[in-house]
């Protein structure tokens, strides 16, 4: 009983990490005319974020091993909610740079531990399905927020909910601190495995492993961060339109990792990344070729969403059955970190691209680190 409650709020911390992923997108319109802001200045925000969230990724490891996960996620989560109502309140827009600090540190925290535990201790099943709850969080966020911008509460509002929504999930945690030594442990033929991969690693896997993860999440965040533009800028369809195309993207990215799920621990993860990769390839071709494939081209942003599905979780969880354990945990953090900068850093690189070379030529960049994705996963796969 104590593992099925334990493994409710985990599912729950899933969907928690998700809801204030997608809100200052949504937020940020009204932010910037309350703070007499320019559009930009969103960035300073961004950064200050990611670079924290990272720099908390490659020293999470460390932290597990000393406190234990419970109490990094439990402390994680209470500094994000914390930082989400101080930001709730912010009279100015450098108050909002400043809560960007713990907001950054708390999710990277949180997402590191959370993802180290469950690859260590559950199946590739659970990794799956966690990240379709990810995926929930993340699609209701902004539906909060949107429906506080329409009362009378604004922005303000949104963000208060989301902290409050946060901060009792913190009260949770604390609680349910015990819970996280009930976890299912491993069997005997799994840790003869662990003795194994101690002797067994090639070096170049502890570069390959978090390089992946760069690459992956750049393809990733920089087609949802651009698709609409490219539909609306050079394809001419309306605004409206381009956002339930890159809504369809998004969605089809959770609903696909909901029924992975189902066939994940028969298929094995390294074939699921393999999978995932060549249809995520093919959808993201099918999307930068209108003149080929004509009114059937915005389908391919559907077909990439599904194939993005199981990357980032199955490589997650393979992580522990390719490295021995004490050194899973230092590495997740590092895969963390890359996913944040590749998030960022990419996304952001494709908008000078398109200044130089047109949005035409942001797809075909995507298209180019997938196909080196498949590359490195499959140098990955040969020497570990």
């Amino acid at each position: 009983m104590a593992q099925i409650f334990l493994l409710a709020i985990v599912y729950l911390s899933f969907i928690s990490i998700g809801l204030p992923d997608g809100i200052l997108g949504v937020a940020w319109p009204a932010m910037r005319q309350d703070m007499q802001q320019p559009l930009a200045a969103v960035g300073a925000i961004t950064l200050t974020m990611t670079a924290c969230a990272a720099s908390a990724g490659f020293v999470a490891g460390g932290l597990i091993r000393r406190i234990g996960t419970g109490a990094i996620v439990a402390g994680s989560c209470l500094m994000t909610a914390l930082a989400l109502l101080v930001f709730s309140m912010a009279p100015n827009f450098y108050w909002c740079v400043a809560m960007a600090v713990p907001l950054g540190v708390g999710a990277g925290g949180v997402d590191a531990a959370l993802n180290q535990f469950v690859a260590s201790h559950y199946s590739s099943r659970h990794m799956n399905w966690l990240h379709g709850f990810w995926g929930v969080g993340a699609s209701t966020g902004p539906l909060v927020m949107g429906a506080a911008l329409a009362s009378n509460g604004g922005w303000h509002l949104g963000v208060q909910a989301i902290g409050l929504a946060q901060l009792a999930l913190a009260a949770l945690l604390w609680m349910s601190l015990r819970l996280w030594a009930q976890a299912p442990q491993q069997s005997a033929g799994a840790q003869a495995h662990e003795e194994v991969l101690a002797h067994a690693v090639h070096p170049l896997a502890w570069w390959l492993a978090p390089l992946g993860f760069l690459v992956y999440v750049a393809a990733e965040m920089g087609t949802g961060l651009w698709a609409a533009s490219i539909l609306v800028t050079e394809r001419g369809l309306p605004a409206p339109d381009a956002g339930l195309w890159v809504g369809l993207y998004f969605g089809s990215i959770t609903a696909g990792r909901f029924c992975v799920g189902l066939i994940a621990d028969r298929l094995g993860n390294r074939k699921l990344v393999r999978l995932g990769t060549a249809l995520a390839m093919g959808g993201a071709l099918v999307f930068a070729l209108p003149l080929v494939f004509g009114a059937l081209s915005p389908w391919g942003l559907m077909l990439m969403g599904l194939g993005c599905a199981p990357i980032f979780p199955s490589m997650m969880h393979e992580t522990t059955r390719r490295f021995p354990a004490d050194a899973a945990t230092r590495l997740i953090g590092r895969q963390m970190a890359c996913a944040y900068v590749g998030g960022s850093v990419v996304p952001a690189a494709f908008g000078l691209l398109a200044t130089w070379a047109g949005l035409a030529a942001v797809m075909p960049a995507v298209v180019c680190l997938l196909a080196g994705l498949l590359v490195l996963t499959s140098a990955l796969d040969r020497i570990s």
